[in-house]
């Protein structure tokens, strides 16, 4: 008879330990040491002294989360939204504002010098509204079998799990006020089981919605939209998947920017944070010390957020964009404000550039704003112009740190530097710096 070993379960439990929170990443979390190892702590501030468990051990580093705080943070504050200890979106909520900017300033500083090897403080913060500030959010829909019920919300961290919402507190107060009806009108909806996601942008003209649907929609349930549409005053696009939305109402979504009306498409990127868009872009402005006669280069600018308010003040910017669809509506928007000194051109700022017909021409001042990956295929470009000021907007400070490396190489000095708080209570960390020819 064959026998067969088996192994005896080895019983273990979760140490507690005892750890002072010396600092807040930019992530949100807190961090201790202990035996000489960094430990990040979910959920902790710092001053706190803490009970924690481990969660994660690795060879250089531990992750934790607290199990009894033995002393508060004076910038402890009670989270406003409810599903905070569940929903994925915020990370922050439970510090107070003024920390959480702190924090990303430091290690925006903190990155920033290392990459340089000197030292580089953070010259300002460019902030707006706490709370009620975003302008577009994207909700997942999942129906449960369980309870027969539809879902909506945002997904849980780390997961793919929908924590159903009744409020956002960061959301613009008039999306907000949308979450419940809307949650009833699509719970109604015979496709209810069959739907995918649904999208609110806040326009200057009005909210508006995009619906995913998986299956074709019965002439009753794009009734009950229609009527939801007209009853909360909203735009209504249908996605089935295709390139084009279904469009079911006229209006053409716009915003406003320094005096230009920019209409876009509901799929096109707007920045999230209007208040601090508008900010940041006067900044840049400023940064850039335009005159007349400059010839201003916009790279990587998505449907001419920078490149149009630019347009106003030199007689000759040029902006590139490797999506053909923003491209397009960033010309229409030029001609719509009848900006005959702007030009757009769509090339995938990843390949080679000198030899496009734009990279020919000479520039002497030049923004970019890239994606998380930044703008290692064009700094040489970049380099070779010999720009005498470059302003590198960021939604990644650890590619705007290596970018900024080789225009430091090349002779430059990195003059000013701006943490951008785009997603207050978030995790992400923008900035904006300034560098100039020596």
């Amino acid at each position: 008879m064959a026998q067969f070993y088996v192994a005896k379960q080895r019983v273990t439990t979760q140490q507690r330990i005892t750890v002072t929170i010396e600092e807040l990443d930019p992530f949100g979390q807190g961090v201790a040491h202990h035996k000489g190892k960094t430990l990040f702590v979910t959920g902790a501030l710092p001053g706190e002294q803490a009970e924690v468990v481990l969660t994660e051990d690795k060879r250089q580093f531990a992750r934790a989360k607290v199990t009894r705080l033995i002393s508060r943070s004076p910038d402890r504050v009670t989270p406003r939204c409810p599903h905070y200890d569940r929903c994925g979106g915020c990370q922050q909520q439970h510090a107070d504002v003024a920390l959480q900017q702190q924090s990303k300033s430091q290690a925006l500083s903190r990155m920033l010098s290392q990459a340089s090897s000197q030292n580089v403080d953070v010259d300002e913060v460019i902030a707006g509204q706490p709370w009620g500030y975003r302008r577009r959010a994207r909700l997942g829909l999942q129906w449960q079998n369980k309870v027969q019920r539809l879902q909506m919300g945002f997904r849980q961290e780390a997961s793919n799990d929908l924590v159903d919402i009744q409020n956002c507190p960061v959301l613009v107060p008039e999306l907000e006020a949308l979450l419940l009806p809307l949650h009833q009108c699509l719970g109604d909806l015979r496709a209810v089981r069959r739907l995918g996601h649904v999208e609110l942008v806040l326009a200057d003209n009005g909210p508006l919605m995009i619906l995913r649907h998986l299956d074709a929609l019965h002439a009753d349930d794009r009734e009950k939209l229609e009527q939801f549409s007209h009853k909360h005053q909203l735009m209504l696009f249908l996605d089935a998947g295709d390139e084009e939305l279904s469009a079911l109402s006229e209006p053409t979504p716009f915003y406003q920017s320094h005096q230009l009306k920019l209409t876009f498409s509901p799929k096109d990127f707007i920045q999230v944070n209007d208040g601090v868009n508008q900010q940041m872009v006067a900044k840049a402005i400023d940064w850039l010390d335009l005159q007349p006669e400059d010839r201003v280069l916009d790279l990587f600018c998505g449907m001419g957020n920078f490149t149009l308010p630019i347009g106003i003040f030199v007689h000759n910017v040029v902006g590139v964009e490797g999506i053909a669809a923003l491209v397009r509506q960033a010309a229409y928007n030029a001609a719509l404000n009848n900006l005959k000194n702007v030009s757009f051109f769509q090339h995938n700022l990843e390949e080679e550039v000198s030899r496009q017909p734009w990279a020919a021409q000479g520039f002497n001042k030049v923004l970019l704003d890239p994606a998380r990956a930044g703008a290692a295929g064009v700094m040489a470009h970049v380099v070779k112009l010999a720009p005498e000021r470059v302003v590198y907007v960021s939604c990644n400070p650890t590619t705007l740190a290596r970018d900024s490396q080789t225009l430091l190489s090349a002779g430059y000095r990195l003059e000013r530097v701006a943490m951008l708080d785009m997603f207050p209570h978030t995790r992400h960390l923008e900035s904006m710096v300034l560098l100039r020819k020596t």
